[in-house]
């Protein structure tokens, strides 16, 4: 091992390669090489979550070596692998997708033993690309550095924007002015274990590889299931990424977040949130508010997204009916609803910083918050801001406060007075402190691009980062998924 990596083992978390993904075999992936890039500029290095998995301390090169050009990691993968999956795109079904401009790039673990996956967007190109050019837009980068930073604040279990370079190629795109500026991105999550996996494995008949995902998933995800065989174990690890992502969209709910791609290829067995490209954030609250300007039906709208992630848990187990028997599958899609109901009431009271209490009442009292919101059009990001712990004197002082003296708010008012503000220390922070907090809307995501594209001034960027990172740190609020509180299929 090369003594950069020995330095970086003895200054903290050591560096701990755990391949378990290639271990799987070739049936699952393919070895990709990766595009050889004109220029590596770094633009994006998230420190806080390389030091987590003991590579904080790289110096330039070394970085750039594994993260623009992907020179392999010490006793990682010896090769990109190009994970193969199928999957369901606006309900339609298509077999002929998989990785088509990233791959795997490494495994290891983090400070907690958790594995993680270090993988890319914007790579090259791979068997499956298609007719694609293998390539990432520096702003599509940038909105995925953005969207990660926020839903993390927020609590929502997400994928981080590890790394980020551009790479000086100019590319074509119709969704945005031509020729446009490229780069290369580096993803850390927790899995790249996507239902298409899955969904692939049963369109070619392969009840065994199907067998060895579950044990697969079973080892390196949800352990508790080993304790189980066969059926159980399969119906055991559908209720785990059925409550998984219950959870995750009930977390976008509480974010006023829209995806806006829920296809069963961008949704992964641990329930976490990744692969960010039309994504918006509420300005007011909107049940048929898209994302996506090709979604013409509204397909994802933020109020359908707990029912696109139900019917995505349905297509996860339509793939397993050849391992297990249905009525078990079906047995277990039914822990969605209870989970995503007691999710919504978590996730929500924690974005507010009050305690829950009884769940049927919380449910009653957070509907009437949610009608209350659309029919007054009040800002979402503002609400949550003034509303945050419950201070009323802070809430009358605030932009939006004419809608909180309304007597159509009164009842609502009542009922988050009522209850019991979490750890209202928090409020001392300058973040809470602030009129209005940091926003990302899609007028605020176009703002702090324009200087980029014009000038390539990255100073506003680095400004509303730095915002959104200290707003992480003043909500302080915990990023946890089912994956994290383990139960047996029998508890479900």
């Amino acid at each position: 091992m090369s003594k950069e990596y020995v330095n970086v083992m003895a200054s903290g978390t050591a560096y701990r390669p755990d391949p378990k993904f290639a271990a799987l075999g070739p049936d699952f992936a393919d070895p990709v090489a990766p595009a050889q890039f004109p220029q590596a500029r770094l633009r994006w290095r998230n420190d806080r979550q390389a030091a987590r998995i003991g590579l904080g301390h790289f110096d330039g090169p070394a970085f750039e070596a594994h993260f623009a050009r992907f020179e392999p990691l010490p006793d990682n993968q010896p090769a990109p692998l190009a994970i193969r999956y199928h999957g369901h795109q606006f309900r339609s079904y298509n077999p002929d997708i998989g990785d088509g401009r990233g791959f795997l790039f490494a495994q290891l673990r983090d400070d907690r033993d958790r594995l993680l996956d270090l993988a890319t967007k914007g790579s090259g190109q791979t068997p499956y690309s298609r007719f694609g050019d293998g390539r990432l837009t520096l702003k599509g980068a940038v909105r995925e550095i953005l969207a990660a930073e926020m839903l993390e604040a927020q609590g929502v279990y997400t994928s981080k924007a590890f790394a980020v370079f551009e790479t000086g190629e100019a590319l074509q795109r119709n969704d945005e002015p031509s020729p446009t500026r490229s780069a290369v991105l580096t993803r850390l999550g927790h899995s790249h274990v996507r239902i298409g996996a899955f969904q692939r494995q049963a369109y070619h008949e392969r009840p065994d590889l199907l067998a060895k995902l579950v044990d697969h998933c079973a080892e390196v995800y949800y352990p508790d299931l080993l304790e189980v065989e066969g059926e159980d174990r399969v119906a055991g690890l559908l209720a785990h990424v059925t409550v998984a992502n219950a959870t995750l969209a009930a977390s976008w709910m509480a974010a006023g977040f829209v995806h806006g791609v829920l296809n069963t290829d961008n949704m992964n067995v641990t329930g976490e949130s990744f692969d960010y490209g039309p994504w918006r954030f509420l300005p007011t609250s909107d049940p048929n508010f898209t994302a996506a300007y090709f979604d013409e039906r509204g397909l994802y709208a933020f109020g359908r997204q707990p029912q696109a992630t139900g019917w995505n848990c349905a297509q996860f187990a339509g793939a397993l009916v050849s391992i297990c028997p249905q009525e078990k599958l079906e047995a277990s899609l039914q822990v969605f609803a209870v989970a995503y109901q007691s999710a919504l009431r978590d996730r929500t009271l924690a974005r507010l910083g009050l305690a829950p209490g009884d769940l049927e009442n919380d449910l009653v009292f957070l509907a009437e918050l949610f009608r209350w919101m659309t029919d007054s059009q009040v800002s979402w990001p503002q609400f949550f801001h003034d509303w945050f712990c419950a201070d009323a004197a802070r809430a009358d002082a605030s932009p939006e406060c004419s809608h909180y003296g309304s007597a159509d708010f009164r009842a609502t008012r009542a009922g988050l007075l009522d209850r019991a503000p979490v750890r209202p220390q928090r409020l001392a922070h300058p973040v809470l402190q602030a009129p209005t907090p940091p926003m990302l809307l899609i007028e605020d995501v176009e703002a702090l691009w324009a200087p980029i594209a014009e000038a390539d001034d990255w100073s506003e960027f680095k400004a509303r980062t730095a915002q959104i990172a200290a707003l992480r740190d003043a909500l302080d609020l915990p990023q946890t998924s089912a994956r994290d509180l383990p139960a047996t299929p029998r508890q479900y």
